[in-house]
């Protein structure tokens, strides 16, 4: 366990702050938000090389001092994106996940790209951080509101990986990853019309590890990718989903990097994507993710960052 913990720890772009001491960081917090003017730098220095543990730390200790929140006078002093991001910064990583889930399915329409970004890519331990989270905040089950969210085969699969329950078994049974990849066959390309259930079932129940070796066993079968058999046997958000739970068995990381690349693209950069993407990796795989994208795209993360936002 701890050497899993200490591997997470070095793939974060954010580590601890070696000799943390609140108090001070709440005193430099006040005279950035106090004075005349805003001084963003500082609140950048503090609340972007502080852990998020520490982070909790300083929030505690700013009620103390001052009997306000500061996400409460962060609010009254910064504005969009800026004040989006270091509110980010300042929740629990399950508290942000359930105001990125709770945008996504507020207002008119549902923001499925958000949902399928989230579930698809978390473990069954901030699944269920985030569950409770939501609990806390609205009083509801976040399955049932999900629910009267989405339809269809698409929305079946969504509500397996919401439950949180993936197996996360480490050992690989071949013979069962053979006999899935004959299934998913069976089930899509062999067939005249797509047995939906049948992906979903194996894709959203199947552990990590078992199904890397069932998406190999698949490409044996076929001489295919299970990806491209997805995306040419489905279409809308269920293939959307089922390709991003693919994706992710493969890699989070590259997963990750390709969200940052498609929010940067085109006209206007979709900054909230950029900043859940930055703010929900930056302890976990970061390094990791900074890696793949100039892997994939031939230039850092930072330069497309810095290139994306002026």
């Amino acid at each position: 366990m701890t050497l899993h913990l200490n591997r997470r720890h070095i793939l974060g772009t954010v580590k601890e702050k070696p000799g943390f001491n609140p108090s001070e960081d709440v005193a430099a917090l006040r005279k950035a938000i106090e004075g005349l003017g805003t001084n963003e730098k500082s609140l950048i220095d503090i609340l972007t090389q502080r852990s998020n543990a520490q982070r909790q730390l300083i929030c505690k200790a700013y009620h103390q001092a001052t009997g306000r929140t500061l996400a409460d006078d962060l609010k009254g002093d910064t504005r969009g994106d800026f004040e989006d991001i270091l509110l980010g910064l300042i929740m629990t990583p399950a508290q942000f996940d359930c105001r990125e889930f709770m945008r996504a399915i507020k207002g008119a329409g549902t923001t499925d790209s958000t949902l399928i970004e989230i579930f698809s890519s978390r473990s069954n331990f901030q699944i269920k951080a985030l569950s409770d989270a939501y609990l806390a905040e609205t009083g509801r089950s976040l399955l049932h509101d999900l629910k009267s969210e989405v339809s269809g085969d698409y929305g079946k699969a969504l509500l397996i990986l919401a439950e949180g329950k993936r197996d996360e078994s480490t050992t690989v049974d071949a013979a069962k990853a053979k006999a899935d990849a004959k299934v998913l066959y069976e089930a899509g390309e062999k067939r005249w019309g797509t047995d939906e259930s049948k992906f979903t079932d194996i894709l959203c129940h199947r552990s990590v590890p078992q199904l890397r070796q069932t998406l190999v066993e698949y490409k044996n079968l076929t001489g295919k990718t299970l990806q491209q058999s997805i995306e040419s046997e489905m279409s809308g958000n269920l293939e959307n989903i089922l390709v991003a739970i693919v994706k992710c068995v493969k890699s989070v990381p590259a997963y990750m990097a390709e969200r940052l690349n498609q929010s940067m693209k085109g006209l206007g950069t979709t900054e909230s994507i950029l900043t859940r993407i930055m703010v929900s990796r930056s302890e976990i795989d970061l390094l990791d993710i900074r890696a793949e994208y100039k892997k994939l795209y031939g230039c850092s993360l930072y330069s497309a960052i810095a290139v994306s936002l002026n």
